[in-house]
């Protein structure tokens, strides 16, 4: 891009555009993608339940207010619109995570506004105080850490439409003192209140996204999201790049702006998220049926083949949901940590998987990559002036990746996806660790030199590829779809904790790491790589083509192994049919001879996650109808 188009008043164009360009992007993936998925025509009843007549859908709609996009929209279009916000909300995420790699590269920033270090003859940056450096980057992932919490207990309390307005304004209020900072005390401050912001959006967000998806392309649903999070990265790498032939790259405007530039998403975000609709599960929880059944009615269809679909998945979601009161008696953070009260439920047992699963998402490599991607091109021997535009060029290949994992994700499911992902990113980090030792064993400049050093910066954009495509999003979705309806919100939250506190941990440790181990750094990540295979197959049962609803029986095995909680799970679908079976098939409802909806029916009776229970309880009634046959 020529360095023009970033001087006098030419430069608000081209980056306006990128954010309307995020959006519009967005819109033209989720059309390309989304699909109108239809179930399988068997039919088969309903378990045989007392039925209620269900109320007229226009006493739903006078309770959720005229300007909300639900009444306009349906089915796969209000899917795309809801997809676009959620969007937003990532691409927001993406663009912050990018931006701090260019800012401290801007030399009025690290040398006269932060105080951290010096430039070099060539111009890079020498580091004087790398725990500053780490510090101010880090203290971000402080902020998500607590605003995560905050964000899960206000999510699961007031809803999720009203937690992601909070978020968005309470990030504008850390983007603007961000902007605004004349010093590193100022900087860790603001630093903290945006991370807080960022923190809230984590946590209900992809909540928000799994809960209005179908089960049969929920992982789409979420990795189109995620392919606006690196377009972020991608903006904020190349705005910093043009900003830096703004005035010879002297002055703050090189580093202010790209900061500032984060407001206009999240202004937008905060005042059109309002005319969406809320989660039809949380409206489930908190008693407010009638509003449930009516935005599911719009998600799913109510006629032609669609007919009973949205009213099949709302039963499920009421069994589920009087399951989950009736199992667990605790649902505060404290007790989902150490799986205080929740029974069946294992609460505990989940929060470590999501937890260790976003902390080995950061600790394989892409944290590093991602923030210290100039440090990383120059210890491979490649000069300053090519090292952001090498940089930049990365970024473009890892948002491209991620429509990899649009097509595979819910083909191969999570854990296979994990799988392959693991295997190429383990090689390409042990590869870019020996070839750059190797290119240093060799004069500067030398032809063997260049060649291991373009060979070790292939492996790194064979890395981020493959990142893109696989580790990427299933961290961020497998939180959204294994916890209980109940805490669902609180156990994302406990999800971006894990990602926090990974992301915190390394992003701290990177300077220092790269200052004392340089290439050998890269080992590090490799050896983090090959330890997630085993604890992805042995821990992490899968999710992939099952309902939210039928999680509680994936998890409720006493034992932590994946093929106990397979077995288990196969046994508790055979003895609860009534339980969770809606989504799966297309079942013949009942039609109001009057208004010709699907009638409602009362919540399953005599629900369990216990096998044992269930079978005696069976066995009871064997036992009661033997009896009474000889009576």
């Amino acid at each position: 891009m020529a360095p023009g188009c970033f001087v006098h008043n030419s430069y608000c164009s081209p980056h306006g555009s990128s954010f309307f360009g995020a959006f519009s992007l967005c819109f033209v993936i989720s059309a390309a993608f989304h699909r109108s998925r239809k179930d399988s025509q068997q039919s088969t009843p309903l378990a045989i339940l007392p039925q209620q007549h269900t109320s007229s859908p226009a006493a739903a709609m006078d309770l959720i207010p005229k300007s909300n996009v639900v009444h306009k929209l349906e089915k796969r279009s209000l899917l795309i619109a809801i997809n676009c916000i959620a969007a937003l909300s990532i691409f927001f995420f993406g663009y912050d995570q990018g931006m701090m790699g260019g800012v401290n590269g801007a030399e009025n920033y690290y040398e006269h506004t932060m105080h951290f270090g010096h430039p070099a003859k060539d111009g890079s940056p020498i580091i004087d105080n790398t725990l500053l450096q780490g510090g101010i980057v880090s203290i971000y992932y402080v902020g998500t850490l607590v605003g995560c919490l905050v964000g899960g207990w206000f999510g699961d309390k007031y809803g999720r439409i009203k937690t992601i307005a909070l978020g968005a304004a309470w990030a504008v209020i850390g983007a603007s003192l961000q902007t605004s900072a004349q010093n590193h005390t100022w900087m860790i401050f603001a630093r903290l209140i945006n991370g807080w912001g960022t923190g809230i959006l984590n946590a209900i967000v992809p909540v928000w996204a799994t809960e209005t998806a179908e089960h049969k392309s929920r992982g789409q649903f979420v990795a189109i999201e995620f392919t606006l999070n690196i377009f972020g990265v991608v903006v904020a790498y190349w705005l910093e790049y043009g900003c830096g032939f703004y005035k010879g790259g002297n002055g703050s405007f090189i580093w202010r702006f790209p900061i500032a530039f984060q407001i206009i998403p999240l202004l937008f975000l905060f005042f059109v998220v309002w005319l969406f609709p809320e989660s039809p599960r949380w409206l489930v929880k908190v008693g407010r049926e009638e509003e449930a059944r009516y935005i599911l009615g719009r998600l799913r269809g109510e006629t032609g083949e669609d007919l009973g679909r949205a009213e099949a998945e709302f039963q499920d979601i009421r069994n589920i949901a009087e399951l989950e009161r009736k199992t667990a008696t605790h649902s505060s953070y404290f007790s989902m940590f150490f799986g205080i009260g929740s029974g069946k439920l294992h609460t505990g047992r989940r929060v470590q998987l999501v937890i260790w699963l976003q902390i080995m998402q950061e600790w394989i490599g892409i944290a590093g990559v991602t923030i210290y991607a100039p440090t990383i091109f120059r210890t491979a021997g490649i000069s300053n002036t090519d090292v952001q535009w090498i940089s930049g060029l990365n970024t473009i290949t890892y948002m491209l990746s991620t429509l990899i994992c649009v097509f595979t994700l819910d083909r191969i499911g999570r854990r296979w996806t994990l799988y392959w992902g693991s295997v190429v990113q383990g090689i390409s980090m042990f590869l870019a660790g020996g070839l750059t030792t190797a290119g240093q064993s060799h004069p500067p400049g030398s032809s063997l030199a260049k060649a291991y050093s373009s060979g070790a910066v292939a492996m790194i954009f064979l890395f981020t590829a493959t990142f893109g495509a696989t580790w990427l999003t299933v961290p961020w979705l497998y939180p959204a779809e294994i916890f209980p309806l109940e805490v669902r919100a609180k156990g994302n939250a406990w999800g971006v904790v894990g990602w926090s506190v990974g992301n915190g941990w390394l992003t701290l440790l990177c300077p220092v790491m790269f200052k004392a181990l340089k290439e050998k750094t890269y080992y590090v990540f490799a050896a983090a790589n090959v330890i997630t295979i085993p604890m992805v197959w042995a821990l992490y049962p899968e999710s992939n083509q099952r309902t939210l609803e039928e999680m509680n029986l994936v998890f409720a095995a006493d034992s932590i192994w994946n093929w106990e909680a397979e077995r288990n799970f196969k046994i508790l679908k055979e003895q609860n049919p009534e339980l969770v079976q809606a989504a799966h098939r297309g079942q013949s409802i009942n039609l109001d001879p009057e208004t010709g909806l699907p009638q409602r029916q009362s919540v399953a009776r005599n629900m369990s996650l216990d096998v044992n229970a269930i079978q005696a309880h069976h066995d009871d009634l064997a036992y009661e109808k033997q009896s009474f046959k000889h009576g």
